[in-house]
């Protein structure tokens, strides 16, 4: 009798124990085997790099549950990198390491990054980020089916031309520049006078190459990673007239998916790849630590950089552009940008 009712009590606790096993077991089940990361630049560029130390990060903090898979070069989206948050929201992506850039066609907010000399350095790009406007901005992104995590950095975006040495915003009349899929740089380059032309940098690359455009304007680990000297890259003007922080973000639908647990860790992952990442893109282009910039004078490129005097000359040409495009965003977001830009230590 003892044996059955001990047979009966296994039985019962069987039961209460079983749901919950399944139910794990369900939860585990409900992950993929593969989490697609988008990236427009892979390794070595410092954006590649930091997709990839966070998929690396991710595996590592997760114990192996989640496994990410990078895709660079816009794979995802046959390289059209204007169509990845679209493709976010959907859910053809994953998670995503993403230029503001590429992603203001879908959330004019993010414009204001590329409003021309809104940011005269790296600490202004900070007090944005990781201050009241960055929060704000990562509200407005949490509202359109994703989760932004972290900040990230491309960089200032700096102009490069195999003709002639920028000093002044003549020296850029008649140049055919490529720039990336915004309606902003658009209206700034003509400002300018030059000729922009929109491409996305895969076709950029053999565009240089060919002389077809004359010159491009990216941050400087870019024209050091893509090897642009080789491309006819020989004027490098340094005038940090807008910049492009990056942003780490995952779908929703698939955040939701993962236990709160595996979510804290997938957010630590991206806050430490993200500061490693700004790292890298800075190294070698402050004013403490310049040996990148020397490392392209090396190899045969003039290397200019603005003094604040002829800074204000190319502000002057583009105030115009600033104005318009700050309505766009938003006088307010604008407002507050400026007013943390002033305040920045």
């Amino acid at each position: 009798m003892k044996s059955m009712k001990a047979l009966f009590a296994g039985l019962a606790l069987a039961a209460m124990v079983l749901p919950g096993v399944v139910a794990n077991g369900a939860a585990a089940a409900d992950y993929k085997a593969e989490y697609k990361l988008s990236t427009v630049l892979g390794k070595p560029f410092p954006w590649g790099i930091g997709g990839d130390r966070w998929a690396e990060l991710v595996k590592e903090k997760t114990n192996g549950r989640i496994n990410v898979k990078m895709y660079p070069g816009s794979a995802l989206v046959n390289g059209d990198q204007t169509k990845e948050f679209t493709a976010l929201r959907q859910g053809v992506i994953d998670m995503a390491v993403g230029s503001t850039i590429n992603w203001s066609p879908q959330v004019k907010e993010l414009n204001l990054f590329s409003l021309p000399f809104l940011m005269p350095d790296h600490k202004a790009m900070d007090a944005l980020t990781q201050g009241p406007v960055g929060k704000q901005l990562f509200d407005l992104l949490a509202t359109k089916d994703v989760v932004p995590l972290a900040w990230g950095e491309n960089g200032f975006r700096e102009v490069s031309n195999s003709k002639r040495a920028i000093r002044t915003p003549e020296d850029l009349k008649g140049l055919k520049i490529r720039v990336v899929g915004s309606p902003l740089y658009l209206d700034t380059f003509t400002a300018l006078g030059a000729n922009p032309t929109q491409m996305s940098w895969a076709d950029a690359q053999p565009a240089l190459s060919t002389g077809a455009v004359d010159g491009q304007e990216n941050p400087v680990g870019v024209f050091v990673a893509g090897k642009l000297p080789t491309l006819g890259q020989k004027h490098l003007t340094l005038w940090g007239y807008v910049a492009d922080p990056l942003i780490f973000v995952v779908n929703k639908e698939v955040w939701n998916s993962w236990s709160k647990e595996d979510q804290e860790a997938v957010r630590a992952a991206a806050v430490q790849a993200a500061a490693e990442e700004v790292a890298i893109a800075r190294k070698g282009i402050t004013a403490q630590d310049d040996s990148l910039l020397k490392d392209i004078a090396a190899q045969g490129v003039e290397v200019v950089q603005l003094t604040p005097e002829q800074q204000k000359a190319f502000q002057k040409a583009t105030q115009a552009v600033y104005d318009k495009w700050a309505k766009t965003i938003g006088p307010d977001l604008v407002k507050a940008a400026e007013t943390s830009v002033a305040n920045r230590k």
